[in-house]
Formats: C-alpha cells, sequence, structure tokens
C-alpha cells in the first residue's frame, strides 16, 4: 500500500516538474537539463517501484530501497517547493518595485491632527 502511494507521489513530481511554473524556474535559474533529468529519471523509476512493490516482502535490501527512495522523493518534492517559492517571491517583489516606481509617486497623504484624519488624493 505504502509503494502505491510513493508511485502516486512519483507521478505527482513528473507532472509538477512539466508543470509552467516550474518551466518558468528551469528558465530563470538556469536549469533546464537539471530538472528535465530528475523528471526522466523519476519516469524510469516509476516502472521499477511497480516490480519493488511486489519483491519488498521477500527481501529487506528492496525494502530498504524502497524507503530511501521515497525519502529521495520527498525532498525531490520539498525541493520544487521552494524553487517555485522562491521564484513567486521575487515576482512579487518585482512588481512591488514596480508599483512603488509607478504609482506610489502618485499618491500622497495628509493628516490632519486637529481632527486625526489622513486625507488621500491621487494624482492620476
Amino acid at each position: 500500500m505504502a509503494e502505491s502511494i510513493l508511485f502516486d507521489v512519483a507521478t505527482s513530481l513528473v507532472t509538477k516538474l512539466g508543470s509552467l511554473a516550474i518551466t518558468e524556474i528551469q528558465l530563470l535559474w538556469g536549469v533546464y537539463d537539471e530538472l528535465d533529468k530528475l523528471k526522466h529519471t523519476i519516469s524510469a523509476m516509476k516502472a521499477v517501484l511497480l516490480d519493488a512493490e511486489k519483491q519488498q516482502s521477500n527481501s529487506h535490501a528492496v525494502k530498504n530501497w524502497i524507503s530511501r527512495v521515497k525519502q529521495a522523493f520527498y525532498d525531490v518534492d520539498d525541493l520544487i517547493d521552494e524553487f517555485a517559492y522562491e521564484t513567486l517571491r521575487r515576482q512579487v517583489m518585482a512588481e512591488d518595485k514596480r508599483w512603488a516606481k509607478e504609482v506610489k509617486p502618485k499618491l500622497s497623504c495628509t493628516v490632519d491632527d486637529d481632527n486625526a484624519t489622513v486625507k488621500t488624493m491621487t494624482h492620476i
């Protein structure tokens, strides 16, 4: 049962590695070849996982290998998530800088201490 989950994790990783967000990461970070190789390796391992699932009850070595592959897949999943987060963070920061340059100077506000109010004026 756990290995079926592992097979599903492998499938999920291959899907993530083929997604638009990862394609953007590949371009921004210059890691296209590395992530493409990883995707192909995981795809090839999926077939081996199906065979290993059948053999694990007869072999402690296979059971150990499945455990190590499982941890490696989770590490890859975490790494993909971290790349995606960092890419999104950079996009947000770039957009924030653009907004600060283009929009913020067109906004001004004044504080009326007597009435404890803030007036915002737009110069667009």
